[in-house]
């Protein structure tokens, strides 16, 4: 052995490498082998041998060369990591190895590689060594063209990754729990340096691995690395990429879930703890794994949560402004749940179904809910502001959005809307309805491909609440105008409706007929910029007549106003429905003019008296109906006479240009028109005449009357009463049209009116006896014409008009009834959406007027101030100013709920001296609130005796309203708070409501502004000063609001109590969880640093606990106001309790709560156990809670060894205490019973 190492050594040492090559061929591997161990401590030999065998002797072109390569690598590596040898030994070789690695051909690469997986496989690693040599291994192998793999051949590259993928798979690895730990950290941090297209194949591994373990650890590693690692490199990789990478991943870890229900429930355990932690990613992996059943309730139930809690947080954070400046923006669910839908195009199928069910889940749990009775509340759909009514418009969003983009799902959404529109008849569908509606403007033609699931439902119509019939139908209507079947389907079924048993189902086929007459225009009609409607959906541009011809059209719609006529002998509910629709299908199809006219005419005349002579022109006995001895009504007269008008006054209005331009064929048509027209008139007129003339003991409706309801003979009164009312508002209107500003026609319209008037003060008068329509009826009179009628009564100084219009302007009652009918009006539109009559529906008509009604109503309020007008004071009821006021005030309520955007426009339309800029919103709003402000001030200004308490109540609600439309960052803003203060303190009248409206006024602007905490001090310290201490009273105050003992006020400030309660709750919990998130930076975390948030939670604690002591100490009057702040210390203690578990507290804060305040509410119990006279749980709970709070100090002092119990100064209240009175009364009853019960004692022993 000897002599062949020394031969070996001599011929390295030779020029000639052919005889070293010769005889190294001659020695078997064995021989090779042993002549390397021999010399393993000697260090240079060693590195002299391996020179020799690499660079002379074994040349890598040879076969034998890589042969004799290759084994000593097979050799070494174990060599090394058996432990046998020196460090630095160890060291050497490898570096030798790795120098001649990339000498290396592919097979022998490949070999080697496999070698090191083998062994780590099997655990035979043990220095590691050899560990620094697989590196380069793997890179050498890399750059091979082509390696052998089973019976093919794969390039370097993608022999690495084969390598690498199943190394990864360990599960075979015997890991100790630390080991593992490690492995995991390790291959985690690896995922920012993998290539995009490597991930899932490493993710795969790693689910395999968490059968081992580290199952939260894992899954939380790979959802934060497409959380937060994915929005950097978002701009270097393309969307679908990086989608579809997202998406492979979710399919390998919903597969693992399948198959490792462990690991499934770590999966969701770890969301319950943390919404915070949502992200589209994980909503999507969150609606895949809902496809497993056993998971499906669960997921839902979590997003539910999630969604509710993040629009739960964005409305309190939205309004505080102490929240917005200590967290930063709310990251939404919401927007991550549509940039899912959004991210879904990408092949995600399996997405998808989630998506759908989600949506309906949301719609379903969140949706409106039925009214009193069962009823839906009437109304249309406003701007969702609640968490559940957000949530619900969500669900709505996802499933419109999920419609648009995926076509697969588009069947089922649309047939699960239209089940639930059949099948929720008992609840309210206007969130189905308006998805429905949404569907068909977005993507109309896609729906005329289920049309067959719209026409089963049409099936369904006259069983469906007439409500959901009507929006349905108002919904589908763009369809029909590109849908001959569809539109066959429906008449079809509106022709069976209209001979329904059910009310509901015939009232349903007259809507659906009036939609159809709207909509399909008879060659020659009018333009529709005249209609009071438009077309809902702008993305169908189909020209009906070139489909359908004029003649087929006419026919049509002749056919169904012959169907309509039938409705003329129904029920009253019918012919209103009717009589409300006929002006707009006028509008809309004026060629229809004639036969509608017709229609209403020939039915006029049944109730019209045609002789001159006889009084009263109309007939009022065949308007009701008697079954037994229940009367009803039958004819809806008054609304009958109103729908004529209308239509009469719109066909002269609009038409004569078109009558004179007619060519001689249309002369015969023209005629007619000119008769129906020229015969209304005539009997207008002769109504208006004798309806003057007529008394009220015509109608049998004077003063004598009986209006009971409780009796047929009071009912039918009734019926009359408010026909014949309505018969003269109607004529008002249209001689009011008609008149042309004419002073004997307005004298007759004064006539009417005071016709009307005596009769409505009837009603009124017998509303206090007995059951009689105590509520006014809704007026007949239009919302334009109101408009109109105030702008001349106020506004107009046309002198030619002035003779006329002082006939009306004499007259207050005129006056006053028509700002009265304008408040009804505006109330309407706040509660419903719409008006009755004419561009009722017209939202943009409809906001015209209110324009025109807030010019009309500010100028006449601030032109004639309340204090003027005596009249209205002695007959104890609200001036005319009041009622402008009151108006006002419905109009900025009613712009804000419905015209959110419109405001500065409302405003705008105000004139005045000066103007504004239009373009600022928050500079508009603040010129009108100082002219407010300053109709306030004179309010207050006065003495008390000139105090108008309903005007200054008015004042405040209108700048609550307005101070909403100012941006909090804005020195208008400050400006309003600063005078809001300001009156608070100065203010001193005897009135509670006027006190509690200025003081919620303050607050709802402090809370935008800054915390209330230090608002709420001063307030409380107030309080304390003027209502005294319990045993001694104080006089000095500052805020002299609370001068009178105001019990609304003080709750008032025990409900913003409340509410920086909520905030600190809110801000604990929050900081909880984000403890429990990041337990290992808080590990890092030095004693003397203190988080913002901790620091806020202590400051407004502080000021609180300070505020609460002043409370405590007050005389506050038994009753609510005692009740409430014993409630509100308790939940203060409670939260102390908290904020002593789960947050760091300081000596000081101990010492303000120990020392200070719970000594103080000790004496308080006393103080109300002594006033209220009664049992009540709150001085218990608050007992409790503050028990607990000490329970909790005394643990956290032993645990951090500072005694802070010595802040804490403990009562005698709660322990036990003998009242001697009682004690006498009790035990003087039990010696009397005992000497009564003795006799009987003594019988019983004989």
């Amino acid at each position: 052995m000897k002599a062949e190492m020394e031969k070996i050594v001599s011929l390295s040492d030779g020029d000639s490498t052919a005889e070293l090559q010769e005889y190294l061929s001659s020695l078997t591997d064995d021989q090779l082998i042993k002549n390397v161990s021999k010399f393993e401590g000697n260090r240079r030999r060693r590195s002299c041998i391996l020179k020799v065998w690499y660079l002379s002797g074994s040349p890598p072109s040879a076969p034998e060369g890589c042969s004799r390569r290759l084994l000593l690598y097979q050799h070494c590596i174990p060599l090394c990591e058996s432990g046998d040898l020196q460090a630095d030994v160890a060291a050497d070789i490898i570096g030798l190895l790795m120098l001649e690695t990339h000498n290396l051909p592919g097979p022998s690469l490949a070999q080697l590689a496999s070698l090191f997986v083998e062994a780590i496989k099997g655990g035979m690693m043990g220095s590691g060594k050899s560990l620094e040599l697989f590196p380069t291994v793997l890179t050498a192998l890399a750059a091979c063209e082509a390696v052998s793999y089973g019976k093919g051949e794969l390039s370097g590259e993608e022999y690495k990754k084969q390598l690498i993928n199943s190394l990864c798979s360990s599960r075979d690895v015997p890991l100790a729990p630390e080991e593992l730990q490690f492995v995991v950290e390790k291959v985690l941090r690896m995922f920012l340096k993998l290539e995009l297209q490597e991930i899932p194949p490493l993710v795969y591994q790693l689910l395999l691995l968490s059968a081992k373990g580290c199952k939260k650890q894992i899954l939380d590693g790979i959802i934060s690395y497409f959380k937060e690692s994915m929005d950097l490199e978002v701009q270097s990789i393309p969307q679908d990429q990086l989608r579809h990478v997202e998406g492979t991943t979710i399919l390998h870890i919903v597969f693992a879930i399948r198959l490792d229900h462990e690991l499934g429930r770590e999966f969701l355990k770890s969301f319950k703890t943390s919404y915070g932690e949502l992200c589209p990613f994980s909503i999507a992996l969150l609606l895949s794994v809902a496809r497993i059943q056993r998971y499906e309730e669960q997921v839902f139930d979590l997003l539910k949560g999630a969604i509710i809690k993040s629009y739960k947080d964005e409305q309190l954070q939205q309004g505080s402004k102490f929240l917005q400046d200590l967290l930063p923006e709310h990251c939404s669910v919401a927007h991550m749940i549509l940039d899912t839908v959004k991210n879904s195009v990408f092949g995600w199928d399996h997405v998808t179904q989630g998506l759908v069910q989600l949506g309906f889940f949301l719609l379903d749990t969140f949706g409106p809910r039925p009214g009193p009775f069962g009823k839906a509340s009437e109304g249309s759909a406003t701007i969702a502001k609640s968490p559940t009514q957000q949530a619900c418009k969500l669900g709505g969003r996802i499933l419109l959005e999920g419609f648009k983009v995926h076509e697969p799902i588009r069947g089922e959404i649309l047939e699960q809307v239209l089940n639930r529109l059949v099948t929720k008849t008992a609840s309210p569908v206007n969130h189905f309805i308006e998805l429905f509606s949404d569907i068909v403007v977005s993507a109309p033609m896609i729906l005329l491909e289920s049309s067959s699931k719209v026409t089963e439902t049409f099936d369904h119509l006259s069983y469906l609440p007439l409500a959901t019939v009507q929006g349905l139908l108002k919904a589908v209507q763009p369809l029909l105008k590109v849908s001959m079947s569809l539109k066959d389907a429906l008449i079809l079924v509106l022709r069976k409706a209209m001979f329904s048993s059910q009310l509901d189902g015939r009232k349903s086929a007259v809507t659906g007929f009036l939609l159809l007459l709207k909509n399909f225009k008879v060659l020659g009609s009018l333009a529709s910029s005249q209609c009071s409607q438009t077309i809902s959906s702008s993305q169908i541009q189909v020209d009906v007549h070139s489909r359908y011809n004029s003649a087929a059209n006419e026919a049509f719609c002749l056919e169904i106003l012959s169907s309509l006529r039938r409705c003329l002998g129904q029920q009253a509910d019918v012919r209103l429905m009717l009589y409300e629709g006929f002006h707009d299908v006028l509008r809309r199809n004026s060629q229809l003019a004639s036969s509608i006219m017709q229609t209403l005419l020939s039915q006029l005349k049944r109730y019209y008296e045609p002789e001159q002579d006889l009084l009263p022109p109309v007939k009022l006995e065949p308007c009701i109906t008697a079954q037994g001895d229940q009367v009803f009504l039958q004819e809806p007269l008054a609304h009958l006479v109103s729908c004529t008008v209308h239509c009469l006054l719109w066909l002269q209005s609009s038409r004569p240009s078109a009558l004179r331009n007619t060519d001689d064929s249309d002369d015969d048509q023209d005629e007619e028109e000119e008769g129906y027209q020229s015969e209304l008139q005539t009997i207008l007129e002769s109504m208006t005449r004798r309806m003057i003339k007529s008394e009220l003991e015509d109608f049998e409706l004077d003063k004598s009357a009986e209006f009971s309801l409780g009796s047929s003979v009071g009912v039918k009164n009734n019926i009359y009463a408010v026909l014949v009312m309505g018969v003269y508002e109607v004529l008002i209107e249209y001689n009011f049209m008609k008149g042309n500003y004419s002073k004997s026609r307005f004298e007759e319209l004064m006539e009417l009116f005071n016709r009307y008037h005596k009769l409505a003060d009837i009603l009124k008068e017998k509303s206090g006896k007995g059951r009689v329509l105590s509520k006014t009826p809704r007026s007949l009179l239009t919302m334009g014409f109101v408009s109109t009628l105030l702008t001349m009564l106020f506004r107009d100084s046309t002198l030619s008009r002035e003779e006329a219009l002082s006939v009306l302007r004499s007259s207050g009652e005129f006056l006053r009834y028509s700002v009265s009918v304008a408040l009804q009006k505006i109330q309407q539109l706040e509660e419903t959406g719409h008006t009755d009559g004419p561009d009722g529906q017209n939202a943009e008509k409809t906001f015209r007027f209110l324009c025109d009604m807030t010019s009309v109503l500010m100028w006449r309020y601030t032109n004639i101030p309340s204090v003027v007008e005596e009249a209205g004071r002695k007959e104890k009821r609200s001036s005319l100013s009041l009622l402008c006021l009151e108006g006002l005030l419905r109009i900025f309520t009613t712009c804000q709920q419905r015209y959110p955007d419109k405001m500065a426009q409302l405003l705008s339309a105000m004139d005045d001296d000066t103007e504004p800029d239009n373009g600022n919103v928050t500079e508009i709003t603040f010129f009108y609130i100082r002219q407010f402000q300053r109709a306030l001030f004179t309010q207050l200004s006065g003495g008390e005796e000139e105090f108008n308490s309903k005007e200054a109540q008015l004042l405040v609600s209108i700048l609550s309203v307005l101070s909403r439309q100012l941006k909090p960052s804005s020195q208008q803003f400050v400006q309003m708070i600063t005078w809001t203060v300001k009156i608070c303190k100065e203010t001193s009248f005897e009135d509670s409501a006027f006190c509690k409206g200025l003081l919620s006024l303050l607050f709802s602007l402090q809370v935008l502004y800054k915390s209330p905490a230090g608002l709420l001090l001063e307030l409380c310290q107030d309080i304390h000063s003027q209502l005294g201490d319990i045993d001694q009273v104080h006089t000095v105050t500052e805020f002299t609001i609370f001068r009178a003992k105001h019990t609304s006020s003080l709750l008032l400030v025990l409900s913003q109590v409340d509410r920086v309660l909520d905030e600190v709750d809110w801000l604990i919990a929050k900081k909880k969880t984000q403890q429990a998130l990041e337990k290992s930076s808080e590990a890092t975390q030095t004693a003397d640093q203190q988080d913002p948030v901790e620091k806020a939670v202590t400051l407004q604690l502080g000021t609180l606990l300070t505020a609460l002591n002043e409370l405590v100490q007050t005389a506050l009057l038994p009753g609510t106001c005692t009740d409430t702040l014993l409630r509100e210390l308790t939940r203060t203690y409670t939260i102390l309790t908290t904020l002593v578990k789960y947050v760091r507290i300081n000596k000081l804060f101990v010492k303000l709560s120990g020392s200070h305040l719970t000594p103080q509410c000790y004496s308080f119990i006393t103080y109300a156990q002594a006033k209220l006279l009664r049992e009540t749980k709150a001085i218990p709970n608050l007992i409790f809670s503050i028990e607990q709070y000490e329970k909790f100090l005394i643990t956290l002092s032993k645990k951090s060894k500072v005694n802070l119990m010595q802040y804490m100064k403990l009562s005698t209240s709660r322990d036990f205490r003998i009242n001697a009175a009682s004690l006498d009364a009790a035990l003087q009853e039990q010696d009397g019973s005992q000497q009564t019960q003795e006799p009987k004692h003594k019988r019983r022993k004989q």
